[in-house]
């Protein structure tokens, strides 16, 4: 009487195994969700440079949840490389300088302007925390020549990464990016951001060199936080915070009356990903990268959430 039971479910385990081993890799292939389920209320928008709109082509898809399309400038869809960050990606997109010879505009970066504010970007408006992330590669001479001036060795002061744009950007201006900036005469890895609109910023930067926080070649996860409440803010490597400081003394963000302190109720005129003007009327500070799913979220990521999401891009 005891014996037939365990046959059974021993004859069921069997099943159950055989048909795990041979459907489970094609299920989780095709189920698999590069986003880590605690980010995805607040994730705004992403992109991971393998959904072109059915339109066209040198546009991407937002995969957010504001359904902010943005454009390949210059090089639309040759700008997709087949060269995923991370196990589950396929593509990303390159962004550099194409003349540096020539004052102009045609170097190649992404993003999106709207000169009275972006709609769609609403979830930034008045906005506490902000969180900015993605992976980068570093795959050229970084800073770019500057097209902007006679001198022919002259290079721009900054590397531009991803940030999204204030709400009275001329499509240089930021509420919150991540990029290389010089920081007493030294390029640094920093978080810049900007609570009210046409007033200070606060500048958190790298102790680190960022050569090596960034080396040619090498594929890295880095993530800016900003806390537009506290004033705090905050770099990550890899899933790791970093160390550094503010380079910007006494209270830039004007936080000295009662909280809790937002950011200007206004829509962002953007987002700008690999060099500053991304409504195509000038070059400023373009990157020579490549960059892959990148993520702007309307709340500020704690150190857990940040490892979270590059421990599930890495398998780890």
């Amino acid at each position: 009487m005891l014996t037939r039971p365990r046959r059974h479910t021993a004859t069921a385990l069997a099943a159950a195994v055989l048909t795990t081993l041979t459907m489970a890799p094609a299920e989780a292939r095709s189920h698999h969700d590069p986003v880590h389920p605690s980010l995805r209320k607040h994730l705004a928008a992403y992109y991971d440079f393998e959904h072109p709109t059915h339109a066209n082509p040198a546009k991407e898809q937002d995969r957010g949840f504001s359904g902010t399309d943005i454009d390949l400038v210059n090089g639309g869809a040759d700008m997709r490389t087949r060269d995923g960050a991370h196990q589950g990606s396929r593509t990303s997109l390159q962004v550099r300088q194409v003349n540096p010879g020539t004052a102009g505009n045609d170097d190649w970066k992404a993003g999106v302007f709207g000169p009275s504010g972006v709609p769609t970007l609403r979830a930034f408006n008045a906005v506490e925390g902000v969180t900015v992330m993605g992976w980068f590669k570093a795959t050229g001479p970084n800073p770019a020549l500057n097209s902007n001036t006679a001198a022919p060795d002259d290079r721009f002061g900054a590397v531009g990464l991803a940030g999204v744009l204030s709400g009275n950007s001329d499509g240089h201006a930021v509420r919150a990016l991540l990029e290389i900036i010089e920081v007493n005469g030294e390029l640094r890895l920093v978080a810049l951001g900007r609570r009210v609109d046409g007033a200070a910023s606060q500048t958190f930067a790298a102790s680190q060199d960022w050569r090596t926080l960034l080396p040619d070649g090498e594929w890295v996860f880095l993530a800016a936080t900003f806390d537009f409440d506290t004033g705090a803010m905050a770099l990550y490597r890899d899933g790791r915070r970093l160390d550094g400081f503010y380079t910007v003394t006494g209270d830039p963000w004007d936080l000295s009356g009662p909280g809790p302190h937002r950011s200007s109720p206004t829509d962002p005129r953007g987002i700008k990903i690999g060099g500053s003007f991304p409504q195509n009327t000038l070059e400023r500070n373009p990157c020579d990268c490549r960059m892959d799913s990148l993520m702007f979220l309307n709340t500020v990521l704690d150190g857990k959430r940040i490892q979270a999401q590059y421990r599930l891009a890495t398998r780890r």
